[in-house]
């Protein structure tokens, strides 16, 4: 879906195809018959951008066969439907029944991210519209972060140097632009957008930049304007962000609260949990003093004992759909989406260009809240989209045909 801002720039709108597992070419192929076109469709669009998820497998054949490249684009085409995205961060393995820790892996102390996110940019070179030169990939923040010591810190740093170089190779080969955005996430060595800004400004290559899910960002419980400012002076190309809700309980000594908050530990997914800082203060008279965030890596750790402090609000890295807030006790942090979104595209020019919802845990919901046939995934999905389109239109984008 794309829109006009007022400065009269194009903003792109897709969902994210990581929500249909798919390890190989021809199930990529079978997700655009299945689900893509039937959302497309479901909301009475002739185009529909999507946020492909290519694994290792498909990502090869890809980038090893022109033809089969040739045949996905006229495969997208025919059904009405554009990449200038891809979603970089899970190497391969997503749809498994267990993913949790796995999906840091291989990370960018690791060949094989740099190759498999060189392999990316390749490909969506390729699979770009005709009228459209700029495309964005989203990939991991360096590393969990009990996997990177010194030497790993340096063997990451050199691969992002390197992929900056290839960027600019592939942008002279091609006539397009990909840049690619480290996407902070809870546990990783870059948890936060302020994690991010050291790294990036030392590459200091505007192909290199952040992706923000507005999910992470709320789980660190990061103030929108604040982390969004301090990108901007820091001059931290925002290359995406990823439209995403938070799991938000606001009152987690509760017996009712834990109990609905055990719904959503489920064993597929990691769903690190983190407690909001409180604020104390040495002496009588001086300024408050934040004290940092504490967290889990799951939520299951967090519901056990006093794993975590339990007298200001939770939030778990749980996507919940946007348009669907789970029941009370529980929230999700849709307004800081907003925030986030005005911050992003409601000023004078957009920080960012591309634009994708993440819901990719409509299967590991609560059994009751979860889609029990395609059709209702397809709704789900259309639904959460129509939500994103009225929320930028409200902003005074204009959608596009």
């Amino acid at each position: 879906m794309r829109f006009r801002h007022p400065d009269g720039t194009t903003v792109h709108l897709a969902y994210c195809t990581n929500v249909h597992p798919a390890e190989t070419l021809d199930g990529v192929l079978a997700q655009l018959r299945d689900h893509c076109e039937p959302v497309r469709r479901r909301l009475g669009r002739d185009r529909l951008g999507i946020g492909l998820w290519l694994a290792r497998d498909a990502a090869s054949t890809l980038v090893s066969d022109p033809s089969a490249l040739r045949g996905l684009r006229t495969e997208l085409d025919r059904r009405g439907l554009e990449v200038v995205t891809l979603n970089g961060f899970p190497y391969e393995g997503f749809g498994a029944e267990e993913v949790k820790y796995r999906v840091y892996k291989p990370d960018w102390a690791d060949p094989e991210r740099l190759d498999h996110t060189t392999s990316l940019a390749r490909v969506l070179a390729g699979l770009l519209p005709d009228d459209v030169t700029e495309g964005s990939v989203s990939t991991l923040p360096l590393a969990w972060r009990t996997a990177q010591d010194s030497a790993r810190a340096d063997a990451a740093r050199a691969a992002l140097r390197a992929l900056a170089e290839r960027l600019d190779a592939l942008a002279e080969l091609t006539g397009r632009s990909i840049r690619v955005g480290l996407e902070p996430e809870p546990g990783c060595v870059v948890e936060t957008t302020g994690d991010a800004i050291a790294p990036l400004t030392a590459i200091a290559h505007d192909r290199i930049g952040i992706c923000v899910d507005t999910c992470h960002l709320a789980t660190s419980f990061e103030d929108p304007h604040t982390a969004l400012d301090a990108l901007t002076r820091a001059r931290v190309p925002i290359v995406k962000s990823q439209l995403s809700a938070a799991l938000h309980a606001e009152h987690p000594h509760l017996p009712e609260v834990r109990e609905a908050l055990a719904a959503f530990d489920e064993p597929r997914f990691l769903h690190q949990t983190r407690t909001s800082p409180t604020f104390n203060s040495a002496r009588a008279g001086e300024a408050p003093i934040a004290v940092g965030l504490r967290g889990t890596d799951d939520l299951g750790e967090a519901l056990k004992g006093d794993a975590l402090p339990d007298t200001t609000p939770w939030r778990a890295h749980f996507h919940v759909p946007l348009h669907a807030a789970p029941a009370a006790p529980l929230t999700s942090t849709l307004p800081v989406l907003k925030t986030a979104l005005t911050r992003l595209v409601g000023g004078p020019h957009p920080l960012t260009h591309h634009l994708e919802v993440e819901t990719y845990t409509w299967q590991a919901l609560p059994p009751e809240l979860r889609p029990r046939a395609r059709t209702q995934l397809t709704d789900g999905i259309a639904a959460e989209l129509a939500l994103a389109r009225d929320l930028l239109t409200d902003l005074g984008l204009k959608e596009l045909p």
